[in-house]
């Protein structure tokens, strides 16, 4: 977006906090920037306010423009998971959100149920393009790997909370595949504002672990190179996991956080699983361990399995593509098509 000409108010690292727990230290901050993002949208007067994805954040900031511009046309993109836990935020949405759009195709239907439009319009993931099986090549020739050399990618997460939890954990859990697979090479893909931190915790992983973060107009391919190039993956859950889907890469999904966060969100959960794979594909063909399951012995041992057979994941991640898009009409065309038509038929 800033490529296109976005001139953002702040940096969108301030409102990547994830948790119970981890927001109430950050909340008057938070609050601050609610008010500063109203207020500049009530004086642009717009005729759509796009807002995406951060519904905490977001209808927050258009219950107060609402109040200043009753008439305000409002399109959220990224419907919230109500379909996973806290559904009654769909009924807290329709009267402040004229239509929503929706990245994965079971979404319409929470939304439409509390009268508001919603669209699915696929997800961006399925859009990228596939790198090329030179690019591929490329990766492991890089490191120096021979073609039976087994390639892990671990990702602990994009914020620091969710790394400086989970690395302890994927570290010994590495150290278990590494006593089978002595020639383990380990790639661990992160964000700019984390790789000093990441660097640290994975030190002493096996696998000669290599950090890679972004860097130069050509990340994002380089970025698809690699995760092709991986035969397996460890990582937390989230969006991730479509990432590696649309590679085609088996993985492990492993997630925790603090007690109480774990204890609150366990209690509203309306789904036995959160990996998107699983939920788009309609299986549960990729392994996940949350809270107290996500051990080092566990990873390991499905790590192991993932390796030895990675064929119902492989099955699984060809549906979810197509079920989300791929061959289709760009998401972003179609996002953008649904809210211009949404706007003439007001």
């Amino acid at each position: 977006m800033q490529a296109e000409g976005l001139d953002s108010l702040f940096e969108m690292d301030e409102l990547s906090v994830m948790g119970l727990a981890e927001v109430l230290p950050k909340l008057p901050g938070l609050l601050a920037r609610v008010r500063q993002t109203a207020e500049a949208v009530i004086a642009a007067k717009p005729d759509i306010l796009l807002t995406i994805d951060s519904p905490d954040f977001c209808l927050r900031v258009v219950k107060r423009v609402r109040a200043a511009r009753p008439d305000q046309r409002v399109v959220h993109y990224v419907a919230p998971s109500v379909w996973a836990w806290r559904p009654e935020r769909a009924a807290k949405m329709a009267p402040l959100v004229d239509q929503v759009l929706c990245l994965l195709p079971f979404e319409p239907p929470f939304m439409e149920a509390e009268g508001m439009r919603a669209d699915f319009v696929g997800h961006p993931v399925a859009a990228r393009p596939l790198p090329t099986h030179e690019e591929v090549s490329n990766v492991r020739a890089s490191l120096g790997l021979q073609k039976e050399t087994p390639l892990l990618l671990a990702l602990p997460g994009s914020r620091r909370s969710e790394v400086d939890r989970l690395a302890p954990i994927f570290g010994p859990a590495l150290d278990r595949l590494a006593a089978r697979h002595p020639d383990l090479r380990v790639i661990v893909p992160t964000v700019s504002g984390l790789a000093a931190r990441v660097r640290d915790l994975v030190r002493n992983w096996p696998g000669h672990p290599t950090v890679l973060a972004p860097e130069g107009p050509d990340w994002q391919a380089q970025k698809r190179a690699v995760f092709a190039a991986a035969d397996v993956a460890l990582a937390a859950s989230g969006t991730v996991s479509l990432e590696l889907a649309a590679a085609n890469t088996p993985m492990v999904i492993g997630y925790d956080m603090n007690w109480f966060s774990r204890r609150i969100i366990a209690s509203r959960l309306r789904i036995d699983t959160v990996t998107l794979v699983n939920l788009v594909s309609e299986t549960r063909a990729v392994p996940e361990y949350l809270g107290q399951a996500c051990t080092p012995s566990s990873l390991a041992t499905a790590l192991e399995a993932a390796l030895a057979d990675p064929s119902a994941q492989t099955a699984a991640m060809q549906v979810t593509m197509e079920r989300l898009g791929r061959g289709g009409e760009a998401p972003g065309l179609r996002a953008a098509k649904a809210i211009l038509d949404g706007l003439s038929a007001r």
